[in-house]
């Protein structure tokens, strides 16, 4: 690789912060370098789970989503900090800041990874050297450590981020996905869960080699649409450009709890969609979306966890609506067995600018008392153009952090609102 490539080829950096939230801490305090640090949510309570944790905690057995107290047995020495969001926040957008220094093609996808497309940077460094930079002035600057992957799509650039960590840097290219990504198990490929791995296995398919040669039509059969696209990553093929404002697509807004017990109480469990449920509508107004579909996730004393969805046939924001999806969702698929866990997730999320509504028997006659209201704004807007009213939803261009934060994180809209 060098500077300028042969024409469609592209240079697709994909940056992951390593075990980020511990870093940025280890970053504010010096001290904790070099020691077993944990971030966990809810410190002093049974349901505390690691959220992240530095290499050093991990030696000693400590993983992503362990509950507190297994961390705690497995290294005595552990030092749990508590999420710093401001902290995290701050640590990203400079992280970004500094992305964009090499190119206006940055898009974010997590609060601490995001891709970069170097095609066109027309300095003297190789691709290479750009990463080496990038990689240094992190470590130097921010004190935060990343690991790069270097290849021709974002796809492939993924999976190279991933070779190496901590402080690593991949170059993949096509030509080399038969001998290095064939191989491997196809739960290991970017893309895939492990309930589409259980599938997978069902039609044979183990590796992401088998995959990369699956038969079209048992894997449209077996996983649709997704079947083709993963068929089609797995043989390294992935057209999707980096778009910096790709962020902005919302693709669900949910809000989950532990219960401080396992519980059968409906009224309790009741009580906790009502909040859950309001959570979610407060961050569905603030982000200007509606949702067609509402989840709800239950989760069992033995980690049984149990997901159904209700398709709307009208688009919601608000509380009750949301509530009452998710309660009938409730009604109909808790086995009434007591309930660890309870998650409400507004999903097919569409900006309200560009959404519709379907009258029906059921909300006819509230739109149309509405409707006077609804004609004299749209006789403002045909006048003085679109969005001279605003009802009651913050300007999209409102940045909530610094004069530059015009981009926000998926981490962001999803937790930290």
């Amino acid at each position: 690789m060098n500077g300028k490539t042969t024409k469609g080829h592209r240079i697709i950096f994909h940056v992951d912060m390593n075990s980020f939230y511990a870093s940025v801490e280890m970053a504010y305090d010096p001290l904790l370098k070099g020691k077993p640090v944990a971030i966990a949510g809810n410190v002093e309570e049974r349901r505390g789970i690691i959220v992240t944790c530095s290499y050093e905690a991990r030696a000693f057995g400590v993983k992503t989503t362990m509950p507190l107290w297994e961390a705690r047995q497995k290294c005595p020495q552990l030092i749990v900090r508590k999420p710093n969001f401001d902290r995290y926040r701050k640590s990203s957008q400079a992280m970004f800041d500094l992305l964009r220094e090499y190119t206006d093609l940055v898009e974010p996808v997590s609060i601490d990874e995001g891709y970069i497309d170097v095609t066109d940077y027309s300095g003297h460094l190789t691709p290479l050297q750009i990463a080496e930079e990038i990689q240094m002035r992190l470590h130097k600057e921010l004190l935060l450590p990343c690991s790069i992957g270097i290849a021709p799509n974002k796809f492939l650039a993924k999976m190279a981020s991933d070779m190496k960590k901590p402080m690593g840097i991949t170059i993949l290219r096509k030509r080399e996905i038969e001998k290095i990504l064939w191989p491997m198990k196809v739960g290991e490929m970017h893309g895939v869960g492990a309930k589409t791995a259980e599938k997978l296995m069902t039609i044979n398919i183990t590796t992401i080699g088998e995959l990369a040669e699956g038969n079209d039509y048992q894997l449209k059969h077996l996983l649709g649409i997704n079947g083709e696209r993963l068929k089609n990553r797995a043989n390294g093929e992935d057209n999707r450009p980096v778009d910096p404002d790709s962020v902005s697509e919302f693709k669900s807004i949910g809000n989950s709890t532990t219960l401080p017990k396992d519980t059968d109480d409906e009224r309790l469990l009741e009580k906790t969609i009502e909040k859950l449920s309001s959570s979610v509508s407060a961050r569905m107004k603030r982000k200007s979306v509606l949702s067609h579909n509402i989840q709800l996730m239950i989760r069992y004393g033995l980690h049984h966890t149990v997901t159904r969805s209700r398709k709307l046939s009208n688009p919601v924001e608000g509380e009750k609506d949301i509530k009452e999806a998710a309660m009938f969702l409730l009604r109909k698929h808790w086995d009434g067995e007591p309930v660890r866990l309870l998650g409400v997730t507004a999903q097919e999320l569409v900006e309200k600018d560009d959404s519709f509504k379907q009258l029906d028997l059921f909300t006819f006659q509230e739109d149309a008392k509405k409707e006077p209201l609804h004609k004299t704004l749209q006789d403002l807007e045909d006048k003085f153009g679109k969005g001279i009213i605003k009802r009651g939803i913050k300007n999209k261009n409102t940045a909530d952090v610094g004069s530059k934060a015009k981009i926000t994180t998926s981490f962001q809209k999803d937790f930290l609102e």
